[in-house]
């Protein structure tokens, strides 16, 4: 009698690119069939697509809209998720002394327009008070009922800060549970991966050169970590021939400078998005200092004058 069996492929990395959330984002698998993979993958889009909808300011009936048009008038129930994930936002702008702050939504994008017809900066009695609403002190939650509210009328949340992060955790589980025991999910930088390579191996990662965004200047080998990055080769303007990033101080209204890039490097991509704006706010030795304190998380930054800066326990390869 003759038997027949389906023959496994052998392991191999299954990769697509899509636009999602405005960034870029990279799903990578492995798995032994193609199709399968390709399975995993429309699921991963399906729960980005998902999380993009709850937290998006670019559609007026998602609920942090609704939180945003009922700022100073009263309180808006949301899910769990959002309002949870809002709570932990609390916790980092607790954490970074109100460096990292969900209501820089406030800051108004006429003035911060980073892009080609940007030619000046706002003097600093406008910068001021273009963010005075921005005040993460100002979020009432409302634990019993799921409620937000936003104390001060005007006053704006955003996730930019957190959200790819966010996403990108969130598709990783969606791929554990369906099985994938080894993957990356790439939102624009913010990366997290899990198990190993095809060969037995940690996923190689680079730091990007602050200088040529398309040039790596190191490279890590890591499994079961999250890296993020944050720096003015993002986004940016140049003003009377200096460079201006991208990245606002809530405190002052105005870019930061000194450093060119931060990268984060910890067990989960949420956490390194949300951490590498503040540390690029506080500057070199308080930024360090904070990220020496904490337990599995690393930094890496790069000034303007490229000297590079770690944290203690960094381990270049």
């Amino acid at each position: 009698m003759l038997v027949a069996y389906k023959i496994q492929n052998k392991p191999a990395v299954h990769q697509r690119a899509m636009r999602l959330m405005g960034n870029r984002f990279e799903i990578s698998v492995v798995c032994n069939d193609a199709e399968i993979a390709q399975q995993h993958i429309e699921a991963a889009v399906a729960e980005i697509q998902r999380v993009e909808r709850l937290l998006t300011t670019f559609s007026d009936d998602s609920q942090t809209n609704l939180i945003n048009q009922n700022a100073g008038i009263a309180p808006v129930k949301v899910d769990r998720e959002v309002f949870d994930l809002i709570a932990r936002s609390i916790r980092i702008s607790d954490l970074t002394q109100g460096a990292f702050d969900i209501t820089y939504g406030s800051i108004d994008k006429s003035l911060w327009n980073f892009d080609t017809n940007m030619t000046s900066l706002p003097d600093e009695e406008t910068a001021r008070r273009a963010v005075k609403l921005i005040n993460y002190k100002n979020i009432v939650l409302d634990e019993v009922n799921a409620t937000v509210y936003l104390r001060k009328k005007g006053m704006r949340i955003g996730f930019g800060g957190i959200g790819k992060g966010y996403a990108a955790e969130r598709a990783k589980l969606t791929l554990k549970l369906r099985g994938v025991d080894s993957g990356i999910v790439n939102a624009s930088g913010d990366l997290t991966c899990w198990g190993l390579q095809p060969d037995a191996t940690k996923w190689t990662v680079g730091i990007v050169n602050p200088d040529l965004k398309h040039e790596i200047f190191s490279y890590l080998q890591i499994s079961d970590m999250a890296i993020a990055t944050s720096g003015s080769y993002e986004k940016f303007a140049v003003i009377n021939g200096k460079k201006h990033g991208h990245t606002i101080n809530p405190r002052t209204g105005l870019p930061v400078t000194g450093i060119k890039s931060v990268t984060i490097i910890t067990t989960n991509a949420e956490v390194a998005d949300a951490m590498a704006t503040p540390v690029t706010i506080m500057g070199i030795k308080a930024g360090l200092d904070m990220i020496n304190q904490m337990k599995n998380i690393e930094a890496v930054i790069i000034d303007d004058n490229n000297n590079l800066y770690t944290s203690n326990n960094i381990n270049f390869k």
